[in-house]
């Protein structure tokens, strides 16, 4: 992963209270597992920014990098990873 590349990912990271990075937009989620993600996020009712991974093939595999998680999505809450698709849902099931 480029310097820029790991850079852009770090600033929207901390820049973000909740960043997701998905495949697809919140309005058209284009993968199953980030559907998921967007569900719970709008269910309950939080705010976020996502990041459509499809858009740039550098951040779609530097955000693996970045975070060492080898799937999309992938959901930051106040600059800390939480976690993919299975982490949201366990933790909105409990």
């Amino acid at each position: 992963m480029s310097d820029d590349v790991h850079t852009s990912i770090d600033n929207a990271v901390k820049g973000n209270d909740v960043l997701l990075f998905m495949k697809g937009t919140p309005t058209f989620p284009q993968c199953g597992f980030s559907s998921v993600v967007v569900q719970v996020l709008d269910y309950l009712g939080v705010e976020y920014q996502a990041v459509n991974v499809l858009e740039n093939q550098d951040v779609r595999e530097g955000v693996k990098a970045y975070s060492d998680w080898p799937t999309i999505p992938q959901l930051y809450v106040k600059g800390e990873f939480v976690g993919g698709c299975d982490i949201v849902k366990e933790m909105f099931e409990a």
